[in-house]
């Protein structure tokens, strides 16, 4: 479905019935990456899963910025008429979904934070930044794949589950080369969210695989350890996953947050 917003497109399913749960994809995904809980929780939940501007059926052109992919979503949830939904984010759906609650509180119902972390990029992870963009204008966005795929899945998904591997792949490389440049620079240039953590007063999910290279486990236990006792906080650690447990293991993730939606009801 294509929801046609002022100047802007963007692309999502919409399945389900009961309390409106949005995921939101990672870098450099589309929403096919959340497609086996779409599936697997619609008869517990009406699941949102938009691209995130940029990425699959949505537009390409800018601002890129974490703020403006929050506000994407606000808008999206305009267009659906929708008051609130439970946040779910991965890697830099993470991030998207703590600008949502910096910038949107009162359209949260409840956060999962899977396989993200709150601080910055360090000087070395924006240079490297910098370095993929200048990759991405010469050859294209096959290079990324090449570059982050290794590090995308646990070891166990490379060795057992090759075809979860090539899908990846073929997800990541192809996506459009504006929405993968504004996504790195968006990335980059993106704020410290360690002090909107304590802010949040909204029941929140932590979820990490426990291979998970790009953003390890200690990285969730410092988002779980930061959120204030008011968001009572869940930490799951999905074994034999990386850094998307939810196509290296979707049963397990599906079943951490169908026992999540169910303390909320």
């Amino acid at each position: 479905m294509i929801a046609q917003l002022p100047g802007f497109q963007i692309g999502y399913d919409d399945q389900g019935d009961g309390p409106p749960l949005l995921f939101l994809h990672g870098f450099p995904h589309d929403r096919t990456l959340w497609a086996s809980q779409r599936v697997a929780l619609s008869p517990q939940a009406r699941c949102i899963v938009p691209d995130i501007r940029g990425f699959g059926h949505s537009s390409t052109h800018g601002p890129y910025s974490m703020d403006q992919y929050a506000d994407d979503v606000a808008a999206l949830l305009d267009w659906l008429q929708l008051e609130q939904a439970v946040i779910c984010g991965l890697s830099m759906g993470g991030y998207i979904a703590m600008a949502m609650w910096r910038r949107h509180p009162e359209r949260v119902r409840a956060l999962v934070f899977c396989d993200t972390k709150a601080g910055p990029d360090t000087e070395e992870g924006k240079t490297r930044r910098d370095e993929l963009i200048a990759l991405v204008k010469r050859d294209g966005t096959r290079v990324i794949a090449d570059a982050q795929i290794t590090g995308m899945v646990g070891s166990m998904t490379r060795e057992r589950r090759p075809e979860v591997v090539a899908s990846l792949r073929a997800m990541m490389g192809r996506q459009s080369a504006a929405g993968v440049i504004g996504a790195l620079q968006a990335l980059r240039d993106r704020p410290d969210s360690r002090d909107t953590l304590k802010s949040v007063s909204v029941p929140s999910l932590v979820m990490v695989g426990e291979d998970d290279a790009l953003t390890p486990i200690k990285e969730a236990r410092a988002i779980a350890e930061a959120l204030p006792s008011a968001a009572r906080v869940r930490l799951d650690i999905i074994a034999g996953a990386g850094h998307v447990p939810c196509l290296e293991r979707p049963a397990a993730t599906t079943h951490a947050l169908s026992d999540f939606l169910s303390t909320l009801e």
